[in-house]
């Protein structure tokens, strides 16, 4: 539960410094998954999270959508420059990697301004080891700090990815399900795609100077989900989910997922795959529950796939 509580931590504050503008509590709550979808249960765990990071040293600030209209709804965001130190005169690769460790360690059990959490950031004095509460760390790795510096200057990096040298305009960095994974548009496939970062086979380098690329609106929605973290080409997949579980379905990939509602209370939804053997799991989630109608060929490969699995079980 920790962990959980801490990734959507972490898809929160990242939602919040991407944010060109305040978002609304229902916008935080499309965007970061984890939240509860009855509301006041979501209300309850926002105030939550948003008490925590404070404590954490980030400066979330609450504005009015409209500031000529005092009546305007509320919204939330972190700027960056409330929340970045200037530099310190470290090197680019010193400061990264100052960054990196601060965004990943002690983030739970720890109050006030000690739970030093951010990428660039100030916070009070390491409590003694005797002080210290109980922990959770986030695991990072060596290509984390080039990829957030690529991230926010807008280059292009290089690396390998099952054995091909990819030059992707990186867009947002996710943690789920315990990994970190970078979605970017990569050139050579003229396409966006998501690499899992623990796959890279080389050290990604930035490429490019600053600046080299402009980051589409749809680059600050919410983390993909897993049958979109692959590297697979895509397609966009047809389910049918019966009335039984079309509520649950809906909540979970979003209305704009919504092809079709039936009379019967069944739902249609389209989804984006790039990850068969997730959208596979997926699926077979819902047993009875849930058919995939189409694209014919993809369809078939369900079917092929089902078959083999069927025989070896008989």
């Amino acid at each position: 539960m920790a962990t959980d509580r801490l990734e959507r931590l972490v898809n929160l504050v990242a939602a919040l410094l991407e944010a060109p503008r305040p978002l609304t509590r229902d916008q935080l709550r499309e965007r970061v998954p984890g939240y509860a979808h009855e509301e006041a249960a979501f209300r309850r765990t926002f105030e939550r999270d948003k008490e925590s990071l404070r404590q954490m040293g980030i400066p979330i600030s609450v504005e009015l959508l409209d500031p000529s209209s005092p009546d305007s709804q509320e919204g939330y965001r972190v700027r960056r420059e409330h929340y970045e130190l200037p530099d310190p005169g470290l090197k680019p690769d010193e400061l990264a990697a100052l960054h990196l460790a601060a965004s990943t360690v002690q983030l739970e059990g720890l109050t006030g301004t000690e739970a030093l959490w951010k990428l660039g950031g100030e916070g009070g004095g390491a409590p003694a080891d005797d002080e210290a509460g109980p922990t959770v760390a986030l695991p990072g790795s060596e290509e984390l700090a080039v990829l957030f510096g690529a991230i926010a200057n807008r280059q292009t990096v290089r690396f390998a990815y099952k054995a091909e040298d990819r030059e992707v305009n990186p867009y947002r960095l996710s943690f789920r399900n315990g990994h970190w994974y970078l979605a970017g548009h990569d050139h050579g496939r003229e396409g966006e795609r998501v690499y899992r970062l623990d796959r890279f086979e080389t050290d990604p380098v930035a490429v490019t100077e600053a600046g080299a690329f402009e980051r589409p609106p749809h680059a600050g929605g919410p983390p993909p989900h897993p049958w979109e973290l692959g590297d697979e080409n895509p397609v966009v997949a047809t389910v049918l989910v019966d009335a039984d579980q079309a509520g649950w379905v809906v909540s979970e990939v979003g209305s704009g997922a919504v092809q079709d509602r039936r009379p019967d209370g069944s739902v249609v939804v389209n989804l984006p795959v790039s990850n068969r053997a997730a959208f596979r799991s997926f699926v077979l989630g819902f047993l009875e529950h849930a058919e995939v109608l189409g694209p014919p060929d993809f369809r078939s490969d369900i079917v092929d796939w089902l078959s083999e699995m069927a025989a070896v079980v008989g």
